[in-house]
């Protein structure tokens, strides 16, 4: 299997040359990149996965975003993504891997809820996001309310609506 390392210890260029082969062309007009636009990601919530023989092979970042709620009020989140994996190495549990040891990061004497956009089916069985508390939130762009997920222990405490964009704390 691999390693895994804060994200912070690898070279951004190679971070970014990961990222376009696992993502198609005009990645950086997606809705998750608007939602988080000006951020910097969290050094302790981003890892990295370096393969036996020292490649790297996948990538986890986690951002500071906010639901603004019809009040105004700012409520804290933590973005989840890109979840990256290169394609040859893609089905061999790294991406998993890397969505655990955020989630073992988090302090669970007071986690923020994690947002982001992804297949429920999947994030939902392994890891507990759901897109039930999400449906009236907005986003600066177009998303399939259907993948607007989130994982929080209380989602009963998140605003009905609101709109999700980068932390302005």
């Amino acid at each position: 299997m691999a390693d895994l390392i804060p994200l912070a210890d690898i070279d951004p260029a190679l971070i970014e040359d990961l990222l376009d082969r696992a993502f198609e062309p005009g990645r950086q007009t997606r809705t998750a990149y608007r939602i988080r636009e000006g951020m910097e990601w969290l050094p302790g919530l981003s890892f990295a996965a370096v393969d036996e023989d020292g490649y790297l092979v996948g990538t986890i970042q986690s951002w500071p975003v906010a639901l603004v709620d019809p009040a105004g009020r700012q409520h804290p989140m933590v973005m989840v993504g890109p979840v990256a994996v290169v394609p040859e190495r893609q089905g061999e549990g790294y991406g998993k891997a890397l969505v655990l040891a955020l989630i073992g990061a988090l302090d669970n004497r007071a986690p923020l809820p994690l947002v982001m956009i992804g297949d429920e089916e999947y994030y939902g069985r392994f890891f507990g996001f759901t897109a039930a508390p999400t449906q009236h939130w907005q986003v600066p762009g177009p998303v399939d309310h259907k993948r607007l997920l989130v994982r929080c222990a209380q989602t009963a405490v998140l605003p009905r609506e609101g709109t999700l964009g980068p932390w302005r704390g």
